[in-house]
């Protein structure tokens, strides 16, 4: 089997980024459980959007959770509120640096591929979430620190929860749709 380019974005990939900013678009606006912090929720398109990245890498990664979190705010909004669709294009970016390593589409998603997306994530969020998201409030719309390494803090959080569960769960169960390689043998007679 070919080894997997992680920059190269064919028709499929093209086709699976439209598809996931839909899906996480209407997830993102609809699915989502209230944490208690204002204007931060659990928001389940991130496992979707996890999902997409591991199989189609980290430019789909990137642009799904980019485009689907710009859509969302414009929608529901009016505007877009930068500093947070930045860092949800960079997660996506981030757990899609798994799709090299991942064999998801061969049929193997086990017990260290299921560690490695998580830890991958996990780190993902971290730096999305704690990280770009508070720095880039202060610094484009002069929001208190305070209040957005809060919120940060409290979308890594979960975040990396609706990642790891729902993006998981996804994982597993695309890989049982798939064949592994050499498990298709002649029958003998």
């Amino acid at each position: 089997m070919e080894k997997k380019k992680l920059f190269e974005f064919k028709t499929r990939t093209i086709v699976a980024t439209g598809l996931g900013a839909a899906l996480f678009t209407v997830m993102f606006m609809y699915l989502k459980v209230p944490t208690g912090i204002p204007e931060t929720e659990i928001q389940t398109a991130y496992g979707v959007g996890g999902f997409f990245a591991a199989l189609f890498g980290p430019i789909a990664g990137f642009l799904i959770q980019f485009i689907g979190h710009a859509l969302s705010d414009s929608v529901q909004y009016g505007s877009v509120w930068w500093s947070w669709v930045v860092a949800s294009g960079i997660s996506g970016c981030i757990v899609g640096l798994t799709y090299r390593r991942l064999k998801v589409d061969q049929g193997i998603f086990g017990a260290n591929d299921i560690i490695y997306f998580n830890v991958m994530q996990l780190i993902a969020n971290a730096i999305a979430w704690i990280v770009i998201a508070p720095v880039l409030d202060i610094v484009i719309y002069s929001e208190p620190a305070n209040l957005v390494f809060t919120q940060g803090l409290v979308a890594a959080i979960s975040n990396a929860v609706s990642t790891g569960v729902i993006g998981t769960i996804l994982l597993a169960l695309y890989s049982r749709t798939r064949s592994q390689k050499g498990s298709l043998t002649k029958e003998e007679e």
